[in-house]
């Protein structure tokens, strides 16, 4: 617990320095970078032999489950685009470092036939499915809904909510009895921001889609759970998540005076994948 209290005390507050990015953004290229547990985060093997497939893999939060999954002995396939490449690699190596297989697959989940590919394409390459982690975002603020426009608000709901339900259909049928399905939601399905109309519908969709969903797979002993995290350290905000001052200010707000850092909320994935 001393360690996790010096931690909380040794990650940067506000201000930051004006650093936009067009989006999708990389986290190589944030200041100060993210901690992802690169360098703090320890296992103990608590998932060893599980195979896991994380969409959004690369950065922020699915950066830090992929780094903890395989630290605690998982086998760990990541979903990104293309334009994340640079990010993808550091996150493979890491991956690597462990001794754990490592399985790259660049697409866009907003298309159906894609996520498709991507679930038997992960499962054959780890063989096998137990652990699914939906977790790309899509995340770009607007000030007004008259300034909202049709192609964006599709594009968030097919990244958020489409997604997950393409490829958790797909994922089905290699997840057995024991496996487990994270969605990652948000803060804003329960206190929306008023830039974040689209996003914060999305983020509520899935919390409804996860509680619908764990009613069907539990008899079947599968476990399905949304993580909804506050403001976290992460590429979705400074590529176009919130305006340049937001994000100077970013976690000011919070009792911590901070964001959260993806390390600190990894933990949480790997305890509802035991």
């Amino acid at each position: 617990m001393s360690d996790n209290a010096n931690n909380t005390a040794k990650y940067p507050r506000p201000p930051f320095v004006d650093q936009p990015q067009s989006p999708p953004g990389l986290a190589e290229e944030m200041k100060p970078q993210p901690d992802h547990g690169e360098l703090s985060y320890v296992g103990s093997g608590r998932l060893a032999g599980k195979r896991a497939l994380i969409t959004g893999g690369d950065s922020g939060i699915g950066r830090a489950v992929a780094i903890a999954f395989a630290r605690e002995g998982a086998d760990v396939a990541i979903n990104y685009l293309p334009e994340e490449e640079s990010d993808a690699e550091t996150v493979i190596a890491l991956i690597q470092a462990e001794g754990r297989k490592a399985v790259a697959i660049p697409g866009d989940v907003r298309d159906e036939s894609f996520c498709e590919t991507l679930v038997e394409q992960a499962a054959s390459e780890l063989g096998g499915l137990d652990i699914l982690v939906n977790n790309a975002g899509r995340q770009q603020y607007c000030e007004s809904l008259e300034e909202l426009t049709t192609a964006d608000f599709d594009a968030t709901f097919k990244t958020n909510v489409y997604a997950a339900f393409w490829i958790t259909k797909a994922a089905l049928r290699h997840l057995k009895e024991h496996s487990a399905i994270i969605n990652t939601s948000s803060v804003q399905a329960f206190k929306p921001s008023p830039i974040l109309l689209d996003y914060a519908q999305t983020k509520a969709c899935l919390v409804a889609f996860t509680k619908s969903l764990a009613k069907q797979l539990g008899p079947k002993g599968i476990r399905v759970n949304a993580v909804a995290p506050g403001p976290y350290w992460t590429v979705l905000q400074s590529s176009g998540g919130q305006p340049d001052e937001k994000v100077r200010q970013f976690g000011a707000d919070t009792p911590l005076g901070r964001p959260g850092q993806p390390v600190e909320i990894a933990p949480l994935y790997v305890t509802l994948c035991l």
